[in-house]
C-alpha cells in the first residue's frame, strides 16, 4: 500500500471516529451498548446491528458504492481476539 492510500484510510477512520465521538456516543451508548455501528463518514449516516454483519449489511444496502467504518458501541474495538483463561 502506498503512502497516499494509507493516508486516505487514516482520514476515513479518523472522520468516522470523530462522528462517533461528537455525535453518536451520547446517543447510542445508553441504549445500544455492545451493539455494532457502521458509520459512513461522507454522509454521516450510521447503521446499528446486533451483529457486525447486520450493521455492515445495512450500510451497504443504503450506500452500496461507499465504505463504512464499523465499531462496537461502548468498546475500544469492534472485535476482541485472544484466549479466555479460566
Amino acid at each position: 500500500m502506498n503512502e497516499s492510500a494509507e493516508s486516505e484510510i487514516e482520514q476515513f477512520v479518523r472522520k468516522a471516529e470523530e462522528i462517533y465521538a461528537t455525535r453518536l456516543r451520547a446517543v447510542l451508548e445508553p441504549g445500544h451498548l455492545g451493539e455494532f455501528v457502521a458509520i459512513e463518514p461522507e454522509s454521516g449516516d450510521y447503521f446499528l446491528g446486533t451483529t457486525l454483519s447486520e450493521a455492515i449489511g445495512a450500510a451497504r444496502r443504503s450506500h452500496p458504492d461507499r465504505l463504512a467504518h464499523a465499531m462496537r458501541v461502548g468498546h475500544k474495538a469492534a472485535l476482541h481476539f485472544g484466549m479466555h483463561v479460566r
